[in-house]
């Protein structure tokens, strides 16, 4: 079984389509365990993608739910992609813990939309720019694991470009005069901010420093995730910076957070708009 890396999307697309098929069946997360000789925690586990897909487990789990054969296999199929780990594995020794499921969900994403209340949002940095805000949010790094982390952010906007998907992202004026590292470094994060303006796929609005209270003023760094898979809704990801970091996956705790930002990109100048002076 693979190391923990936090799963991928192909691994929870299989959690929860056990757990659907236990409800189906209408099986008891007790009596899905008393099927593996196992407690129910082990079970709670497995549909939650919390461990890796044993076969042995999965095939008694089927057969307990009395899953038909044509079901069956596709499951039993995929189990050896669901364990493979993700392609940011290989970055784990520079990742906090909750980055781990928050970039496995991100790494599936057609559509990455993202406000940030003070800095620009992490996958429109530049590299300097990166290096310098981890230099203060990790102080205790090495140079060699600070430039790990910023492999890591070179790789995931890399691979965002790679597959097309989208990102949309709103932060306020304050951010392009939050002055992170020297003139120079600012200077080219604002060329790269505008250069990204240009692309197709890359929507961003900045709001005004005089612009009056909007929906997500005052909310800490959101990102809303989708997801191009049925058994995973849309995800949403909300930073307390220097406390939590929570990947929200209720339907319903989403969408109020997809109407906040919804309406706080209504109220600021449409896309296209000059970044500010």
């Amino acid at each position: 079984m693979r190391a923990r890396s936090g799963p991928t999307v192909e691994h929870r697309v299989l959690a929860v389509r056990l757990r659907m098929l236990r409800e189906r069946a209408g099986v008891s997360l007790r009596a899905a365990a008393e099927a593996l000789d196992a407690h129910p925690a082990t079970v709670r586990r497995i549909e939650r993608a919390e461990t890796g897909l044993d076969a042995r487990q999965v095939g008694e789990l089927l057969r307990c739910y009395g899953v038909p054969p044509a079901v069956a296999g596709p499951i039993m199929a995929g189990l050896a992609a669901a364990n493979l780990p993700g392609w940011w594995h290989r970055w784990r020794d520079a990742m906090e813990a909750w980055q781990q499921d928050v970039i496995g969900v991100e790494s599936s994403a057609s559509l990455v939309r993202t406000w940030h209340p003070a800095l620009v949002p992490e996958l429109l940095r530049t590299p300097a720019y990166a290096a310098e805000l981890y230099r203060t949010q990790y102080p205790g790094d090495s140079p060699a694991r600070r430039e790990r982390r910023v492999e890591l952010l070179r790789e995931r906007r890399r691979r965002l470009c790679e597959r097309g998907a989208a990102l949309w992202a709103l932060l306020p004026a304050a951010a392009l005069h939050t002055r992170v590292g020297d003139r120079e470094t600012m200077e080219g994060q604002r060329a790269a901010l505008a250069e990204a303006m240009r692309e197709q796929r890359v929507t961003v609005q900045v709001v005004p420093l005089d612009h009056p209270p909007h929906p997500l003023t005052g909310v800490p760094p959101l990102h809303i995730l989708r997801v191009p898979a049925p058994e995973i809704g849309d995800q949403a990801v909300l930073e307390t910076p220097g406390v939590r970091v929570d990947l929200i996956d209720d339907p319903e705790a989403v969408m109020a957070h997809r109407i906040r930002l919804d309406a706080a990109c209504a109220a600021a100048p449409g896309p296209g708009t000059p970044l500010p002076v």
